[in-house]
């Protein structure tokens, strides 16, 4: 039971645009927690099953009110704000769906986005598109959707820790510093994430990938969220995407940048530079820090290959307590994540086997899954 898009219930706004992805787009009016057989199907059928994911045939997703996600949020009420981007807000509801009355609600973060906008609207099909047929434990679930007289809205699951870039930067940065173990356990946790973007024929350059994307549940399992800008390519990303440069200063590919040729390793680049996050605890640009650190990745980048130098940037807040060599290993994947060039960046196959062999044998394995 579904309502295709350009049904008269579910009306687009007179701004129409769309992604070029070939999904035919589908959307239960039921949970998605219902009925599982769309969770069984994969698209295109050439693509296979993915380790721990899959491709949804169809978004499969709960179509919310308005008058449900106000009630949820309590009016949108400020205190339960707990997020705000370029697009819109985010905030803490509570739905009750399926509960009786006085029992267990379920915790979901609800996303408003400006209808008036066609930057917001094309966020907003974005993530139905992309989220909405991404099953994967490492990207964030989203749940639901609401379209009213121009208002959009998105559910997703709730992330109790909020986002990595909260973590090494906010207040509980300093209280609370992540851990080496925490450290290593987000990045591989992400790195499978983006592995599995790009591990089809019809591959999804990510094209935001950044700390603040990055969001944790109470494990501190590392999901990706926010497909604002993400893309379907049907090559394998060796032959680029002519596109308007789209991210955020600091962490987009400098290739990129420079010629407007998207590659799926210009995901790459960027997880190189959450990588350097990671090791240092230090901003990617901070005007605040002196002439020649303020941009992290032109800073860290020539010493990343030197043992000294790289001990000497690990985040002092881990108070030394790491494994030396594991320290290392992770500054020689970052540099080669980093490379100018994208054709000598590893694939996030090749990051994700050097990421588990830190992981399972620490410091007493050198890392040889990316050669420098």
């Amino acid at each position: 039971m579904g309502i295709c898009w350009g049904d008269p219930r579910f009306p687009t706004p007179s701004h129409t645009g769309s992604l070029k992805s070939g999904i035919q787009l589908t959307i239960s009016s039921s949970s998605s927690s219902g009925d599982g057989h769309h969770h069984n199907n994969l698209v295109p059928d050439d693509i296979g099953p993915f380790p721990n994911g899959s491709i949804l045939a169809d978004p499969c997703l709960k179509n919310f009110t308005l008058q449900e996600l106000t009630a949820a949020t309590e009016n949108f009420r400020s205190d339960l704000l707990i997020g705000e981007g370029g697009f819109g807000q985010v905030y803490r509801g509570f739905i009750s769906e399926g509960v009786a009355l006085g029992g267990k609600k379920t915790v979901v973060a609800i996303k408003t986005l400006s209808g008036e906008s066609m930057q917001g609207y094309r966020e907003w099909m974005a993530e139905v598109q992309f989220l909405g047929t991404l099953s994967h434990p490492n990207i964030v679930k989203l749940l639901g959707f609401c379209s009213n007289d121009g208002q959009l809205l998105l559910v997703y699951e709730y992330m109790s820790r909020g986002s990595l870039n909260n973590h090494l930067y906010e207040k509980q940065s300093k209280d609370h510093p992540l851990s080496w173990a925490s450290r290593l356990k987000i990045a591989l946790g992400a790195a499978r994430g983006m592995e599995f973007l790009h591990s089809s024929e019809r591959a999804i350059i990510y094209r935001d990938f950044k700390s603040s994307n990055i969001l944790l549940d109470r494990g501190y399992n590392a999901k990706l969220s926010d497909f604002g800008l993400a893309l379907f390519v049907r090559s394998e990303g060796v032959s680029p995407v002519k596109t308007t440069v789209v991210g955020t200063y600091g962490y987009s590919d400098p290739e990129y940048i420079s010629t407007g040729h998207l590659r799926i390793k210009s995901d790459v680049y960027s997880f190189g530079v959450v990588l350097l996050e990671l090791l240092t605890g230090l901003r990617v640009i901070d005007k605040n820090r002196s002439e020649g650190k303020v941009n992290l990745v032109e800073w860290a980048k020539p010493r990343l290959l030197i043992e000294r130098k790289v001990k000497a940037m690990a985040d002092s807040r881990l108070m030394g307590k790491y494994p030396p060599n594991a320290v290392v290993q992770l500054a020689q994947i970052a540099s080669r994540c980093l490379a100018r060039e994208s054709m000598k960046r590893p694939s996030m196959k090749e990051v994700v086997e050097a990421l588990e062999e830190i992981n399972t044998f620490g410091k007493e394995v050198k890392c040889t899954s990316i050669n420098s």
